[in-house]
């Protein structure tokens, strides 16, 4: 059976890892096995944080949109309650967008959805 020799390999996944850990704070951006702990640890993070930033943004949005719901005198629940029952089918995105750039066109989405809830 032949000899396997993994120089070659090694020196790769040595170098992946430690161009990750490139800026990290002493041993750990140059020694390879503080290197390859953090850099294992840092990808958990990263996968991590893109879960959690779809959470923050969602929060960010609601937080918009019931300052501008309660500034055209209604709550966050009762807007999208009445933007459901009037058909008007809009992501918390866009009218977190409208909510701040434009209130005008905010304020007309929130007349319509107090006169579905009324009737």
């Amino acid at each position: 059976m032949a000899r396997i020799k993994r120089a070659v390999n090694a020196q790769k996944k040595k170098r992946k890892v430690m161009k990750l850990a490139k800026g990290y704070f002493g041993a750990k951006g140059k020694q390879y096995r503080a290197a390859s702990e953090q850099v294992r640890r840092s990808l958990r993070y990263a996968y991590i944080g893109r879960k959690l930033k779809k959470r923050d943004f969602r929060r960010l949005w609601i937080a918009r949109i019931n300052a501008a719901a309660r500034i055209n005198g209604m709550s966050y629940s009762k807007l999208i309650n009445g933007l459901k029952v009037a058909g008007i089918d809009i992501n918390r995105k866009m009218l977190s967008e409208l909510a701040i750039s434009d209130p005008a066109a905010f304020a007309v989405l929130a007349e319509k959805a107090k006169a579905a809830l009324e009737k």
